[in-house]
């Protein structure tokens, strides 16, 4: 048996480098409750007092109010409840306040004030409750009725009445009865239209014209007219509602504030509680002549250090990531989507002198707001594609164009080439992505 020696070098991440990196790609509501957590667990922590971080809250919410006077979709993220924390002027940053984003409270506010009777009314309330999540009830009248403890006629009444509420649709029991409900408050005449929609909404999907304009004996021009207005109508009457407990809250970890001639950037400090040594346990750990006593309070304020010291990097790291995003991306924050250009995280490493893996944790669940809404920080990053800029979005504005200037549909291949002949070079699976997130049909879906 042979025995024999040799070297090498390894790298071991110790656990505090280990805590860092943790804490560099949490989000902001995340690192929240870690803090949260740390204080429980390490007395060495404390909170300042009162009243310590009151200029920067006004700062920062100086700010945020300039960002809702010029982008009403921002008006969301920092409204505030009138039951939190008077002293957090931030605390419920991100989360929709907006009774019309609830369903249910929508419709019912049309009949306040009504002299509905109030058995029909109850019916109402219940209906509205049973509405599945695209604004259908599934189930037939008579069970519900029975779940309701009413009469099929009450209950029928109450139908009526609820589908006569805004949004037009809503308590339909199918697409067919769905897209009828909205065809039936159109002003003029849509029996074409009514009838496309009870007989033939497959071949409506299929383009097929020609099929219906024979079957029904009418015009084929009148078919294509009817329907273009049934495209218009919406088959899912909740969308752009939810129920509060399902609403997803975003907070931005960073805002842009865009002037005329520089861009502000601030990290979104003011949800995070700002932390501090205890003065009290400092000085025990100097006095203390219990050497167990000393031994446990100094390891635990080198924890503490450490904590503090890692959310202040994950800050500057984050910082200057956004910063040179800002940098590369100055196009888009002054004119808005379809304005992006390639930019690779590794770019933005050697830019800020870190590793990209870095810059990957730095930007994992962080959101940027600015002028144009709030943003993924990853969706900025995008690699090249060929085109002018090179970026996914410039393909998907080029993609867009060709079909529209298209004289006849064009199959995602042809499509493919003919972007490919502009300089964009994409697969056949790529455009067919591209096509369907921006709700373009295929070229059968798109006949004329």
């Amino acid at each position: 048996m042979e025995l024999s020696q040799s070297q090498k070098q390894t790298q071991t991440l110790s656990p505090q480098m280990m805590q860092s990196m943790k804490i560099l790609q949490m989000g902001i509501q995340e690192l929240r409750e870690y803090i949260e957590e740390a204080i429980q667990e390490n007395p060495v922590l404390e909170l300042p007092e009162p009243g310590e971080e009151i200029r920067r809250e006004e700062d920062f919410t100086r700010k945020l109010e300039w960002l809702e006077a010029n982008d009403c979709q921002n008006t969301y993220y920092h409204r505030q409840d009138a039951e939190g924390d008077e002293n957090d002027p931030l605390a419920n940053v991100g989360c929709f306040l907006d009774e019309e984003e609830d369903l249910e409270r929508y419709i019912l506010s049309q009949f306040m004030g009504t002299d509905l009777e109030p058995e029909v009314m109850r019916g109402v309330e219940f209906l509205v409750s049973q509405l599945d999540q695209n604004g259908f009830l599934d189930e037939e009248l008579p069970a519900l009725a029975e779940a309701a403890g009413l009469s099929q006629q009450v209950i029928g009444r109450a139908l009526i009445e609820l589908q006569a509420a805004e949004p037009a649709g809503v308590g339909a029991r199918s697409l067919t009865e769905c897209l009828r409900l909205q065809i039936e408050r159109r002003a003029g005449d849509h029996r074409v239209a009514l009838m496309v929609v009870e007989r033939y909404l497959d071949e409506l999907a299929r383009a097929r014209y020609g099929l219906i304009s024979r079957e029904l004996n009418v015009p084929e021009k009148d078919v294509r007219a009817a329907c273009d207005l049934i495209r218009t109508l919406n088959p899912r009457p909740a969308t752009g509602f939810a129920a509060r407990e399902n609403l997803v809250y975003i907070t931005p970890d960073v805002q842009v504030v865009t002037f005329p001639d520089h861009f502000e950037i601030t990290a979104n400090d003011t949800l995070i509680p700002q932390l501090k040594l205890s003065s009290y346990y400092s000085q025990l750990m100097k006095e203390t002549q219990d050497r167990e006593v000393k031994d446990y309070l100094s390891e635990k304020a080198n924890q503490a250090k450490w904590v503090v010291r890692s959310i202040d990097q994950r800050r500057s790291t984050l910082l200057q990531c956004a910063q040179w995003v800002v940098e590369r991306q100055e196009l888009f924050f002054r004119q808005g989507p379809g304005h992006l250009r390639p930019l690779t995280m590794g770019e933005v490493a050697d830019q800020i002198g870190v590793h990209e893996s870095t810059v990957s944790r730095t930007v994992r669940d962080k959101y940027l707001q600015c002028d144009w809404g709030v943003y993924p920080l990853s969706y900025f990053f995008s690699r090249s594609l060929g085109t002018q800029d090179g970026s996914p979005e410039a393909a998907k504005i080029l993609l867009k164009r060709l079909v529209e200037e298209e004289d006849k549909p064009l199959s995602d291949q042809k499509l493919c080439e003919e972007m490919a002949r502009r300089g964009c070079i994409l697969s056949r699976r790529t455009v067919a992505k591209y096509r369907e997130e921006l709700n373009i049909p295929n070229a059968s879906g798109r006949k004329k």
